[in-house]
């Protein structure tokens, strides 16, 4: 028989990772919470349509369709392959024609309707729109919750994790952008990340360049390359923008933006003299210009803030400033948040004029640069405070009644189950990480007392029922 296994880029957690991830979960919600924000959720899955087009060509190769439920391919209305991707099936062929595309496309949706969400932006936007009149606006909403990827497994990446998102949606105020970056700060800071970098781009700039050097219709594939510049370098970028067609002498034009420095002002300045010519240009500097002013004299905690106008995110939503979280110096990790403003995204499902801007937190990178950074904190992995040791019928009755009083008090306590000898009761007790045995035996009853021992020191004290309570608490 096969040994048991789980599917590559999902992960089984253990308890001491799930009280970690608990931690995370509870700063990053506490910080939504104190901002404002209003929990919400949406199905795991949702319509294909809903999801499809919505995150440009490469993002929906890596959306998972569901196969619709029944023996479909049976019944009396037979689906069959279209005859032009049956020699594709046979010849295992690596590339296909547009038609075959085509063709694929329309069986694909025959078979799935359905589909595992990527994100939880677009099934917010759906959300906005379907629950309109039951909204007040500007809705802020946070949202905790699994997305799916059919991405290729690597450190940091995985085809299923959780992604922790803040949005605000029906208002197109820039003073939403500044607090998005203090709520990022915020919880950094209380996770004790010192040195994440807050990095803020905007769309408009993007189609500033596009425009400036002659390269407007081709914006998105533009935007996908240059958004791959932390990982295939600046050659790498230009091999790709060749290929998509992009002119030698455009990419030329383009260079200066990979050499800007000094402050973000200066750094906007001199963007400014670059993108003269473009009236779209001008107008994302200015909102950076607002954004980037306030929050220098506003401040920030444990967080750096930087402007790099070579940020691009390839999403293809995105209308607006634009953000993404690396991790500090010396951790080698992808980014750990990211988000925009989406001046349109509702406006697909039919409501249109209704702004939004929003960041997500990439749970599974941020654990791992905690983990790396051993900046968990000891407590975050105890469960059970205390066990109660077990010798005998009349020794556990008196032991759980004591139980039952720490328990209503929001101690977390437990008794061990069987009789067996007091050794391994204290080894069990070590391996689970719990800190405190209480041994309770006939003189303890008799004299309506506990007797606490500490398994990190050995030392053993003897208490009555309030000062056990006050010791464990």
């Amino acid at each position: 028989m096969a040994k048991p296994s789980i599917p590559k880029g999902t992960r089984d957690f253990s308890p001491v990772e799930v009280y970690k991830r608990n931690y995370i979960f509870s700063v990053i919600k506490t910080h939504f919470e104190k901002f404002g924000y209003q929990p919400i959720e949406t199905p795991s899955f949702e319509n294909a349509e809903t999801l499809m087009g919505k995150y440009g060509e490469e993002g929906d190769r890596l959306i998972f369709k569901i196969l619709n439920s029944g023996n479909f391919f049976f019944d009396k209305n037979k689906i069959q392959l279209p005859q032009s991707l049956d020699a594709l099936l046979e010849n295992s062929a690596e590339t296909i024609s547009k038609e075959q595309l085509v063709e694929l496309n329309k069986f694909t949706a025959r078979i799935s309707e359905k589909a595992l969400r990527y994100d939880l932006t677009v099934p917010f936007a759906r959300y906005v729109v379907q629950h309109q009149n039951e909204i007040e606006f500007p809705f802020k909403r946070y949202q905790i919750q699994p997305v799916w990827r059919a991405d290729r497994p690597q450190k940091g990446r995985f085809r299923e994790f959780y992604q922790c998102d803040a949005d605000v949606v029906g208002s197109t105020s820039l003073w939403q952008e500044v607090e998005l970056v203090q709520l990022y700060d915020s919880v950094f800071s209380a996770l004790g990340l010192k040195g994440v970098t807050i990095k803020i781009n905007n769309r408009k700039i993007l189609s500033g360049i596009a425009e400036v050097i002659g390269a407007q219709d081709q914006l998105i594939d533009f935007t996908v390359a240059l958004d791959k510049l932390d990982k295939i370098g600046a050659e790498g970028v230009r091999q790709e923008m060749l290929q998509k067609g992009i002119s030698e002498s455009a990419i030329d034009q383009m260079s200066p933006l990979f050499s800007l420095n000094g402050t973000i002002i200066e750094k906007l300045n001199q963007l400014s003299v670059l993108l003269s010519s473009s009236e779209e240009g001008q107008k994302g500097i200015e909102e950076l210009r607002f954004i980037c002013t306030q929050i220098e004299t506003l401040g920030l905690g444990l967080s750096k803030f930087d402007l790099d106008v070579t940020l691009a995110r390839g999403l293809n939503y995105y209308t607006g400033a634009i953000f993404e979280v690396s991790a500090p110096e010396g951790v080698a990790m992808g980014s750990i948040g990211g988000g925009g403003r989406y001046d349109d995204l509702t406006g697909i499902f039919g409501l249109k004029n209704m702004s939004g801007v929003g960041i997500s937190f990439g749970l599974d990178r941020i654990y791992l640069v905690l983990e790396e950074l051993n900046l968990f904190p000891e407590t975050v992995s105890v469960g059970t405070k205390a066990l109660f040791v077990n010798y005998g019928q009349i020794e556990a009755q008196y032991a759980m009644k004591a139980i039952t009083q720490l328990r209503k008090a929001g101690v977390c306590v437990e008794l061990y189950p069987e009789v067996i000898k007091v050794g391994k009761q204290f080894a069990y007790a070590d391996k689970r990480g719990i800190p405190f045995a209480v041994v309770v035996g006939t003189q303890e009853i008799e004299n309506q007392t506990f007797a606490l021992k500490n398994l990190t020191t050995g030392e053993q004290q003897t208490l009555s029922f309030d000062d056990l309570l006050s010791q464990l608490k």
